[in-house]
């Protein structure tokens, strides 16, 4: 073998081999977990990938899906042009049309409905595209419509609502500084890999970990000094029993609830009743590592509190679970001290914290209609349109089906996923409905078929992205190679739209890097800055968070303290039956509904994430079929061997699985692996099965059965 040809076997960069090393970053998880990436690129085409170790995130470090973008990028199914439908809606058949007359038909149809409707009768909705959430919402203000929403609708929102009826908004953990970590869904092996560094660092200076979760992970195996197992959706009584445990040995304390809570009388009277034999009925926590986790947390301090958002939420009595595990906080004084958790919104930069403030808000704000309908799901749900500037999405498929208050006539999707929504079949049906549904995306998914213009999106290998991460870093990657096919980044293709649906606003029409210069532009750093660097710079501006500021000021809550009793939900109709003491109903537990087991969908494999990598040929290979745990001692009751087929079923629906038999997973209980459109998770629940506080899907307890097929 001639010297060349080893240099092209061993894809060396060199200019013998032509190849090209170019950075940019995995887009694959959520926004805060991006990995830098070195691209290996020879004649346009991406032929090798590793990790940046130089990205001050990152160092280097790439999971599954990370090493798997190349996959990812050129799969079979990338969207390829513009599609405009020509068969009936879910048929999936469709003509290629120009860029052009995909804007043209858009902007004719959306004007008509706003000529006849109203605005508010076309609603924008967010999926995948979190870093252009921005341009979006001003395109749909822009416009007239204030129906602008995202994936957050059942996702991550739901945790703002808890903290906005508290204290301050969202806070986070003080990790460099904490003693006693209590961990609540805590799993950085499978969500969030770059944690596990920071996690070993901790153990290592000493600290105490508290994990509580539905299955022991591995990081409950490796890290916790007390793991507690408990039933899905009971997280609100295992805190609540805590809290009793604390307030009777005066572990309190007493002078932060004096100066800056506010209700604790009334909370300290409802926790009476959580003592540890009701506690252990309702979640089957073992009472001695409950009375353990609780002294330890209470009297080993400064501690801290790490909620998983969806885990949490997703449940008939998530808000309240939130708020019940924040309420420890307040208990122990643990609220924006050092060491505890602190508040850090605003946040910087599309959901992250940088330690810095952009204009990013005054963007959108700028062009903001007047509000003169609700929201879609603001009747539903009060609650959440008091405290989240979007729609609750959840509430599309019924507010579509039955125009009330108001019609909904088009929908444009930006990389939005039918499969994330409850009784899935009833969205298709709404979908169908509509007069205009635009589907932008990169792959021909379920949600596409249903589209009546198709809009083909580039991938982040093919863009051009902003990022900031914690720190004080940001990042203006550039594309290493170009659009494949047709395609076009998504702010392009928001871009252009608007130089057709609404060309008077200049700013839109200007693009993404006119965006970050007006989001930067009270920041030292420009878009330019940013392009002279392909690994992320540090923002000078940056500040380390100011920690005691509530304890100074007050909160922004209507008593100006921390809230264990909320007068924000007091101020909702008592009509919807909402608590403003962080309660746990027992009529949520009763969730069986007359079946054997409690269902809980969305269990997190390190291979996918969501259904976005289940087409990627070699991550699909790691956990080809669709699968389900289920307790050893269960399935061998039932007969049941690992692999064989399982029917799942529930009041709504059944789907076939493959049994996974585990000891990780408490008996009655079944954890079913979501994404597979085959087997969709998330069409078990009925569209109606929420969370009264924000709306979010029950998607991690509902009744089942488990039949062998």
């Amino acid at each position: 073998m001639s010297d060349i040809n080893k240099l092209m076997k061993a894809k060396i960069p060199c200019k013998e081999t032509g190849i090209e090393v170019k950075r940019t970053i995995c887009d694959i998880c959520a926004p805060n977990f991006h990995c830098g990436i070195d691209a290996y690129v020879k004649d346009g085409k991406v032929i090798k990938i590793e990790g940046t170790k130089e990205h001050p995130g990152s160092h280097g470090l790439l999971c599954t899906k990370g090493a798997a973008n190349r996959e990812y990028i050129y799969r079979e199914d990338r969207l390829k042009t513009p599609l405009r439908r020509v068969g009936e809606k879910g048929e999936g058949k469709f003509e290629p049309i120009s860029w052009e007359e995909a804007y043209q038909e858009i902007t004719k149809k959306f004007n008509e409905i706003k000529e006849k409707d109203g605005a508010d009768a076309v609603a924008f909705f967010a999926g995948y595209s979190k870093w252009f959430r921005p341009m979006l919402k001003r395109l749909a203000f822009s416009f007239g419509s204030s129906n602008y929403g995202t994936e957050s609708s059942c996702c991550w929102h739901a945790s703002d609502v808890a903290w906005e009826t508290m204290a301050n908004g969202f806070s986070v953990p003080d990790m460099a500084r904490t003693n006693t970590y209590l961990g609540w869904g805590y799993n950085p092996y499978y969500s969030n890999h770059l944690a596990i560094a920071g996690m070993e660092n901790y153990k290592a200076r000493g600290g105490k970990l508290i994990i509580v979760d539905v299955k022991k992970t591995l990081a409950a195996k490796k890290f916790a000094d007390i793991f507690i197992q408990i039933k899905p959706g009971t997280d609100g009584a295992l805190a609540l029993g805590m809290a009793k445990i604390i307030i009777d040995n005066d572990w309190t304390d007493k002078e932060y609830i004096e100066k800056h809570t506010h209700g604790y009388e009334a909370f300290a009277e409802y926790v009476k009743d959580f003592d540890l034999e009701r506690v252990e009925r309702l979640t089957g926590a073992d009472p001695k590592l409950v009375y353990e986790a609780a002294k330890l947390f209470a009297t080993n301090g400064p501690a801290s509190v790490h909620q998983s958002a969806s885990p949490i939420t997703q449940h008939k009595n998530g808000v309240q679970n939130y708020r019940a595990m924040n309420a420890l906080l307040g208990l122990t004084g643990n609220y924006d001290c050092p060491g505890g958790n602190f508040p850090v919104m605003p946040f910087s930069f599309v959901y992250q914290i940088g330690g810095f403030q952009t204009r990013e808000a005054e963007y959108y704000d700028a062009v903001r209609p007047e509000k003169t309908k609700p929201m879609v799901g603001e009747v539903a749900y009060p609650l959440w349109g008091k405290c989240v500037d979007e729609i609750q999405a959840m509430d599309l498929s019924r507010q579509i089906l039955e125009e009330k208050p108001y019609p909904i006539k088009a929908l444009f999707g930006q990389g939005m996923n039918i499969m994330m929504f409850p009784d899935t079949d009833k969205l298709c049906e709404a979908l169908k409905k509509l007069e205009m549904f635009v589907a932008i995306d990169l792959f021909d998914t379920a949600t596409v078929k249903y589209a009546d213009i198709v809009l083909p999106a580039c991938s982040s290998f093919e863009r051009s992205d902003c990022r900031i991460y914690g720190g004080g870093y940001a990042v203006l990657t550039q594309p290493v190679i170009e659009p494949l096919y047709e395609s076009k980044s998504d702010v392009v293709i928001l871009q252009e739209l608007a130089q057709h649906l609404v060309p008077e606003d200049e700013l839109l029409c200007q693009g993404y890097e006119a965006f970050i210069d007006f989001a930067f532009a009270d920041l030292s750093v420009s878009a330019a800055d940013m392009k002279k660097s392909d690994l992320p710079i540090r923002v000078p501006d940056a500040k380390p968070p100011v920690i005691g500021a509530t304890r100074e000021h007050g909160c922004k809550t209507p008593s100006g303290k921390f809230e264990f009793d909320s007068e924000l939900i007091k101020s909702i109709p008592a009509e919807y039956g909402l608590d403003s003491l962080p309660t746990y109903r027992e009529e949520y537990e009763d969730i069986r509904a007359g079946r054997e087991f409690i269902l809980s969908t969305g269990v997190r494999i390190p291979n996918a994430i969501h259904s976005r990598l289940h087409k990627v040929p070699w991550l699909r290979g790691m956990r080809p079929d669709p699968m389900a745990d289920i307790n050893d001692e269960d399935a061998k009751r039932m007969g049941i061997s690992q692999g064989d087929d399982i029917r799942i079923e529930t009041v709504q629906s059944s789907v076939v699985v493959k049994a996974n038999i585990s000891a990780t997973v408490l008996k009655g209980t079944v954890h079913l692996y979501h994404g597979y459109e085959e087997a969709n998770a998330n069409a078990l629940l009925p569209a109606d099965w929420t969370d009264p506080y924000s709306g979010y899907p029950a998607y991690k307890s509902i009744g089942c059965n488990i039949v062998k097929c």
